[in-house]
């Protein structure tokens, strides 16, 4: 009798004693919070643009097809593909023996009529050369001359020359071939300066202006920009498609940029100044709703505070804040993830990581 009331005043003893050791476990866990890695920036001002993007086809301005005008032997060829020629510069040399033939031939002709000219008129009786005779000597004198001007003509594009400055980008021809009239021999074309095609939405009409700036980008990775500006808006919209034509001019003098090559381009459409910038990197889209975390550092430990904020122009990697910060502030760029709000974090810097790692 005596032990079943020793047990039953036991019990309840053990499992007070038990909950109580859980409940110290529970505050130990508690208290053991372990500070969350992460890096910070701070909150800058700054100006921030923004940019509609699409993509571009690159054109040559300036391109030309050269022909033979006669046709020929071709003796020599004095350029190659990839070689940069002058406006006037020979390409080409085709044989002319048979238009320099011509020529001598006009010229005899131009020569015996203008000696029989100068003849008729030293006679001193004129009473015996007729009018008609001399109208048709002068005449005949005329066509001469242009038959002769044209074997001239055809003798000089013997020598095919470059109409433009610029590059060869083909060569149809080889030394010892039979050129034919108007048969084409090169394709040049000057990329100096290169015409960006775009087609935006007619939605986009109103907010284009010539003079305008853009970027454009090589591909989509690059972020190497290069300047251009809009030089042509189409004014009609093509119905098929719901689009217009705008035409960018785009240096490149340093020729990295290749006719025919698509690329990105960023049209720049209006310039906020003075304003608050964080990286993109740090904003974390919840429910729709751009966050970010701040560091509070007025208390012993950091601790990282979840706000939401409204964003606005985003260029590259750099975003507008509208409000919800203030400059100076530190936030979260790498880690946010592992966050919540309140956190205990580390605030460490990448050289930090680099000394870790090694």
């Amino acid at each position: 009798m005596e032990k079943s009331k020793i047990a039953k005043f036991a019990l309840p003893v053990l499992l007070v004693s038990i909950l109580a050791a859980c409940g110290e476990e529970e505050v130990a866990k508690k208290e053991e919070q372990y500070a969350i890695p992460v890096e910070t920036t701070t909150v800058l001002q700054g100006n921030v643009s923004s940019f509609y993007s699409t993509t571009a086809t690159l054109e040559a301005p300036q391109e030309a097809n050269v022909v033979s005008r006669i046709a020929g032997l071709i003796e020599a060829i004095n350029v190659e593909e990839g070689d940069r020629v002058q406006k006037g510069q020979i390409l080409a040399v085709i044989d002319a023996k048979r238009q320099q033939y011509d020529l001598d031939r006009s010229e005899a002709e131009v020569k015996i009529i203008e000696q029989e000219l100068n003849r008729l008129k030293k006679m001193s009786n004129k009473e015996f050369i007729s009018a008609d005779s001399m109208a048709k000597l002068e005449y005949n004198l005329q066509a001469a001359i242009a038959k002769r001007d044209l074997a001239e003509l055809q003798v000089k594009e013997s020598h095919v020359v470059s109409p433009i400055n610029g590059i060869i980008a083909k060569r149809y021809v080889k030394a010892g071939n039979m050129a034919k009239e108007f048969g084409d021999l090169f394709y040049i074309v000057n990329q100096d300066e290169l015409h960006g095609i775009v087609h935006l939405p007619e939605q986009q009409l109103t907010s284009l202006r010539l003079g305008q700036e853009a970027q454009v980008f090589s591909n989509q990775q690059s972020k190497n920009a290069i300047h251009a500006k809009v030089l042509r808006i189409s004014p009609v919209v093509d119905p098929q498609s719901g689009t217009f034509k705008v035409t960018l001019a785009v240096p490149n003098q340093n020729a990295h940029l290749k006719a025919g090559m698509f690329t990105r381009v960023e049209l720049k459409y209006d310039t906020h100044e003075n304003v608050i910038t964080v990286p993109y990197s740090a904003l974390i889209n919840q429910d729709n709703k751009q966050a970010l975390y701040v560091i509070d550092g007025t208390s012993a430990d950091h601790r990282a505070n979840r706000r939401e904020v409204e964003i606005g122009y985003r260029e590259g990697d750099a975003v507008e804040v509208v409000s919800g910060l203030k400059p100076g502030e530190q936030v979260v760029t790498r880690g946010q993830q592992n966050l919540k709000d309140q956190s205990l974090v580390e605030v460490i810097t990448p050289l930090d990581l680099a000394s870790a790692k090694n």
